[in-house]
């Protein structure tokens, strides 16, 4: 009979299919050799006896057992401490006096399996091949009793993720309200509501900066709504924006280019602004006598009435005929068409002067020619009619008579040399001797062009 080599066992095998083998093997040797009483044979391979043979299988088997219940110990010790940790978050004593208990034990139990290896004590189980089965499977459930900890563990970092989300979201959907409410108390006609007692006798250039102001945040808030219709109708931003700005500007951001947008919106909205009629039409908006009063009690009258409310109730006034040429050279046909689908909207606004009452655009359009058509019929009440003006392209920054859009220390870190005026945002006024300051973007300019500071007047051309 061939003596049980260590070399005989398939590596590929597990622990417990390996010690199952050799279990099977030993019993099945045995039993041959108390039937055959083979016992003191001798082997021709190996020189050894069956007596011997069996002696040295046993040494290995409880060398095995031994170890595998000190890797059994190992991987309890860690799911003690595992349950160590775990009960400390939450506290839990219960559980923190359990987890100690078993860590002490097993601590206990590797310090004796270390004195039984130095002093070869290895036949300390009168069954080896049943030790290493109950080790391994004592290794088993420490290791499923780890993985289960660091489950719940786990899930309770989830919950607390899935609290703290919840609570961001929360503050989220009450910053978005506040920020609606405030952007609807900028845009409501009763933001105005300062200069209810205001007479002609006390107006001031303050009072003009007050109507600019708002009337500034009213565009942006068109500009605003507009770009995103653009997006949403998959308009190409930049090609847009190229066909406003016609020069080589280079844009600090990406997001810069919505105040090329934003220029096209108050150059068209402001066109012909230094005329008393808004150029419209030579007999339209035109008193025959003490035209301050009429300018000044046309502020008046539309103050403090909603744009859409005035429109409906006034379908033929001079403002309703202001917002429809303003809307048509604003919002071409190709513009119109892919946002609402036709070109109803100006078609009913060309044949029949109807204003629609359920477009979100239309509303916010007329909010904002509101708001520029009081700040035009306010410059008209004064002694000296206030004067528009805006800076060409390439001209030096002038702190007198300009104000950038963006913040200083953006464009001294993104520009090198001195910056020069890409565009006019929003014009400059001018009441008497009182100079109020354009918004211009400020870039490096492409092409070379003459930096002469000079303004130009919009409506003479």
């Amino acid at each position: 009979m061939d003596s049980v080599k260590p070399s005989a066992v398939t590596p590929r095998k597990s622990k417990l299919s390996r010690t199952l083998t050799k279990v099977l093997r030993a019993k099945s040797m045995t039993g041959i050799a108390q039937v055959e009483g083979l016992q003191n044979v001798k082997v021709d391979e190996g020189n050894m006896t069956h007596s011997e043979e069996d002696e040295e299988l046993k040494k290995k088997l409880a060398v095995e057992a031994l170890v595998s219940r000190v890797f059994a110990s190992i991987s309890t010790i860690k799911a003690s401490y595992a349950q160590l940790q775990y009960a400390q978050s939450p506290y839990d004593p219960d559980g923190i006096q359990d987890a100690d208990k078993l860590l002490v034990s097993e601590l206990k139990t590797l310090s004796e399996l270390k004195q039984c290896w130095f002093k070869k004590q290895f036949h300390f189980d009168p069954s080896p091949e049943g030790a290493i089965v109950a080790a391994e499977s004592k290794e088993l459930k420490s290791v499923i009793k780890t993985y289960k900890i660091m489950g719940k563990k786990f899930e309770s970092q989830t919950r607390l993720k899935d609290s703290e989300i919840m609570f961001l979201k929360e503050k989220l959907e009450e910053a978005n309200k506040q920020n609606k409410s405030i952007e609807k108390r900028l845009n409501q006609s009763g933001s105005l509501s300062s200069l209810d007692n205001l007479h002609i006798s006390g107006l001031s250039p303050t009072h003009f900066i007050s109507v600019l102001r708002h009337t500034v945040k009213s565009i942006r808030s068109f500009v605003k709504l507009l770009v995103n219709e653009m997006r949403s109708a998959g308009w190409d931003i930049d090609a847009s924006v190229n066909a406003i700005i016609k020069e080589n500007v280079v844009y600090l951001k990406e997001d810069h280019k919505c105040f090329a947008i934003e220029s096209f919106v108050c150059r068209e909205m402001f066109d012909s602004f230094n005329f008393p009629n808004f150029n419209l039409r030579p007999t339209d908006f035109l008193p025959d006598r003490n035209k301050i009063q009429f300018f000044f009690s046309n502020f008046n009258e539309l103050k403090s009435v909603k744009a859409k409310e005035f429109l409906g109730s006034k379908p033929k006034s001079a403002f309703a005929k202001f917002c429809r040429a303003k809307y048509l050279r604003l919002v071409n046909p190709q513009m119109e068409a892919s946002f609402f689908g036709d070109t109803k909207l100006r078609i009913n606004m060309v044949n029949g002067g109807e204003f629609p009452d359920d477009n979100h655009l239309f509303t916010s359009f007329a909010e904002m020619a509101k708001r520029v058509w009081l700040l035009h019929c306010l410059a008209f009440s004064f002694e000296s009619p206030a004067e528009i003006f805006q800076v060409g392209k390439g001209c030096r920054f002038s702190d007198v008579y300009m104000e950038s859009v963006v913040n200083d220390d953006e464009v001294a870190i993104a520009v090198e040399t001195e910056p020069q005026v890409g565009f006019t945002v929003v014009p400059g006024f001018k009441i008497g001797k009182t100079v109020i300051q354009c918004q211009v973007y400020l870039t490096v300019i492409k092409a070379k062009v003459a930096a002469a500071a000079a303004t130009v007047m919009w409506g003479l051309v």
